[in-house]
Parts: C-alpha cells; structure tokens; sequence
C-alpha cells in the first residue's frame, strides 16, 4: 500500500510540474522555467499538422498502436540514479536525491567513469520483445543516446560508446546495444521510435570539460552567440549522428528528439528542419518528433508524466514510468495494475498513446515484478483490447468512471473503470443512449440495454476487478 501511494504521489506531482510547466509557456517564459525536475511540458497550441501524405500515413499507423514500451538503458543503470540529470548542478536538488555516497564533483566523475564498467551480461533483447509482444505493445522507445551523451549504438562519429574498447561490454557480440533491440523487435512486427538527445552534456563544443570545475545548468557552458564555430561543429555532429541512425539503423517509425532547450527559441539552433528533411530523403515517411518545439518537425506531442485533462484531436503520447523513475533503482515499487489500466484507458479515450517506460537492471533484464505486472497488463489487454487499439475519440470521451472510444468501422466501447466495488448491474451516462444491446469483450456475452441505459453482466459471470469493456451496438440480432 505505501508503495503504490508512494509512486502515485509521485506522478501527481510530476503532473503539476507539467501543467505548471504549460502554464509557463503560455506566459513567455524561459526554458529554465518550463522545465521543471526534468519534465517536459507539452504544447497543443503550436501543434502544425505535417503535409507530406507518407508522413501523415505514418501519423496514423502511430494512432493506432496505442502502446509502446520506452526503456531508459545505459550507463547510468548501474548506479540506480536518474539518468544523465545528476550531472547537472543546477537540477541538484531533485536529481541527486538518490545519491548519498560523495558530493556533487565526486558525482560527476563517478558518472563519467561508468563506462568503464558498464557490462550488462544478461542483455535479454529477445526476452524483451517476446514481453513486449505478447503483453500488447506495439512499438519500442529505446535511447539511442541520453543526455550525458553515451551512444548505445556504435557511432563512428565518437568513441564514447558502449562498442568502445574502454567498454567491457564491448567485448560482448551482443554489443551494439540498439542494433541488437531494433533487430528483436523488427523480428515481432513491432514498430521503432528512435530516442535521440540533442544535448549532449560530454561533448566538448556543448560542456567544456565535461563539466567539471563549473556549476552546470543544461545549457552550453559558453556563449554560443558569442561562439558560433563551437556551436556550427556541435551542430554538425548532431547532425551526422543523426543521419547515421536513419541511414544504418532504420526504418524507423519515428525520429524521437528529447532535449526541448535545444532550439531557436533559447538560442540554440541545430537547423532541425533541415536535418529532418535529410533524413527524410532517405525515408520518407519518417516521423519526427522534436519535443516541445512548437515547429514543422514535432508531428506527436509528448506530454511527459502526465495526462493532459481533456481528449484532444491531435497526435500525442504521454511518457510515463511503471517505476519511480525513467531509469532502473534498486528495489524500487511499480504502478498497481488497476492503475495502470485505468491510466492507460483514460490516455486512450482522450485520443493519445501511452510509451509507457521500464527499466532494465543492471544485468540486463527486466526486475521479476516488472514482468510479472507487464503479464497481468497484458491479459487485460488481450482480453479487452478491441476497445483499445485502432480506435479514435468517442464523445464524451470520459464521464464518470465510464470512458468511450470508436472504432474505425463506427463502433462504439464503453470501458467501465471499476474505481469502487465492482457491480453486475450497469448504467450508461446519459450522453450514451440508445443503444440495444452490450457485448462483453472478455467473454463475448450480450445483455440487452434498457431505455435508461441499465443493463446486467450475463449470468454466471462476475465483472473483472479493474476494469470491463463492451462494444454496444444499436440493432439487436
């Protein structure tokens, strides 16, 4: 009990941080100031549609997934800490919470030596799509590269990598980490959004020194105004980077871009449009989504710990941890699973999807009670799932503790989200009559509705704790 209070106190207060955040933004204020503990906030208000028709068709495959499993993996997992945040003195105070071991230099050179000890030998990426596959989810989020700046995938542009010799991993055949998940999940039908930090805090035209000797904020430690060959060769080894992911390790679903200080608005301009149309000349149909920038490059909007309170029509994703955090810590308590659920179909009804994050240990595999509550995720979803995927917004979308989506054929579910004793006996919200009958996705059994909308689970079967989904129809057989 005190663990799922624990966690759900956490994400109430990462969803004020965010609506903080937007509240912020709205008042013109600094990427300092929309950025509170590490979240993102999210901008429906500068939201441009893309006008490519491939890009659009990708746009609505993404709707239609519903569900995809991001997983923070690198460096920073072995230590049990938030990724790449604790380099930054600024954010100190809530990034270092979990740090009690040395002070905030001793820190940083700790992080910055991790690669010299990064050695997942468990790394399970079959095991991990199998999951991911057989629990419901329909695409991966995996970072090709955080903010600390450590490739995941054999970059020829640095040899800060985990191919790297200074890597004992990089012994490994299993070494080119993103090679080896894209591969896993490409093999299960799955869908790849490629994570990329624009950021990129070891790099020396971004951090001098890496940042040690100074007081670090998440921006440049110099003018870059003032600079502007430092900022063109950082420019070009984003760039570089990132057609070199799109060129060797794609097709992607998705060119994922984290770091929201990193554009015009702050200063610091990596010309994104043009890197995003070069990498569309090598697919065209590549999505971007360039986070919180407001421009032609950000086709999703990624709400980050939260959910946004009401639907909204446009293409958007909410990133939320199981755990209490993006990043794996040591006996850490994972969201119960009705939370989860009604979570997820909550995201749903409001027309969004959820990349919802584990953490892989230090061995590389998913903790034991990680998976055990991603399979009871998943029978939900099997059971209940065509109310879930390929649909779109259904007014009223949520009432109560019914929400309502619509299929691509016209079909209309309404999920009941048992929040207190669940009960045979249901009544549809007065938005949602006329109907003449209830299937029951789980089971198959039909009840007739009655004018006021009541009717009861089939005899001999008893609601399911957390949650029921039924396709109504208006014509009985």
């Amino acid at each position: 009990m005190f663990a799922a209070k624990h966690a759900s106190a956490r994400r109430i207060a990462a969803a004020l941080a965010a609506v903080a955040a937007t509240a912020a933004l709205a008042a013109g204020k600094t990427e300092e100031e929309i950025i509170q503990e590490g979240v993102h906030t999210y901008m429906p208000e500068t939201y441009h549609a893309p006008t490519s028709p491939a890009v659009q068709a990708s746009v609505e495959r993404f709707r239609d997934k519903k569900l995809g499993l991001m997983m923070h993996f690198g460096i920073y997992t072995p230590l049990g800490i938030h990724e790449s945040w604790p380099l930054v003195d600024e954010e100190a105070s809530w990034s270092r919470k979990l740090v009690d071991w040395t002070d905030g230099e001793g820190l940083k050179r700790t992080y910055w030596s991790m690669n010299r000890s990064f050695n997942p030998f468990r790394f399970q990426p079959e095991a991990w799509a199998d999951i991911a596959k057989r629990d419901g989810f329909r695409y991966v989020i995996l970072p090709t590269k955080h903010h600390d700046g450590f490739c995941m995938y054999d970059s020829k542009f640095t040899d800060w990598k985990v191919t790297a010799k200074e890597c004992p991993f990089s012994q490994s055949p299993d070494a080119d980490v993103c090679r080896r998940v894209f591969d896993a999940f490409r093999a299960r039908g799955m869908g790849i959004a490629c994570y990329f930090s624009k950021p990129d805090w070891h790099h020396p035209d971004y951090w001098d020194g890496q940042g040690l000797g100074r007081h670090t904020t998440r921006m440049p430690t110099y003018d870059v105004a003032a600079n502007p060959e430092r900022w063109n060769r950082f420019r070009e080894y984003v760039r570089s980077q990132i057609l070199e992911l799109v060129a060797n390790y794609g097709p992607f679903d998705s060119l994922w871009l984290d770091g929201g200080q990193v554009q015009p608005k702050f200063g610091l301009d990596i010309r994104i449009e043009e890197i995003v149309a070069e990498a569309r000349k090598i697919q065209p149909d590549l999505m971007a989504i360039d986070r919180t920038a407001g421009n032609t490059c950000e086709d999703v909007i990624t709400p980050e710990q939260t959910v946004p309170p009401k639907a909204l029509e446009i293409p958007w994703e909410s990133c939320i941890p199981l755990g209490t955090g993006f990043a794996y810590r040591y006996n850490d308590t994972y969201m119960p699973l009705k939370e989860l659920v009604h979570m997820f179909v909550d995201i749903v009804a409001k027309g969004g999807n959820l990349a919802l994050d584990i953490a892989p240990g230090p061995d590389g595999r998913f903790p034991p009670p990680v998976v055990e509550r991603l399979d009871e995720f998943g029978r939900w979803l099997k059971a209940n799932g065509e109310a879930i995927y390929s649909t779109r917004l259904r007014p009223p979308h949520r009432s109560g503790d019914w929400a309502f989506t619509c299929g691509k054929g016209g079909e209309t579910y309404a999920i009941r989200l048992w929040t207190k004793q669940p009960e045979r006996t249901l009544e549809l919200p007065e938005e949602v009559r006329g109907f003449a009958r209830a299937v029951r996705l789980a089971t198959g059994s039909v009840s007739p509705v009655l004018k006021d909308g009541t009717f009861s689970i089939a005899d001999g079967e008893w609601p399911d704790p957390v949650a029921d989904a039924f396709r109504l129809e208006r014509q009985r057989p």
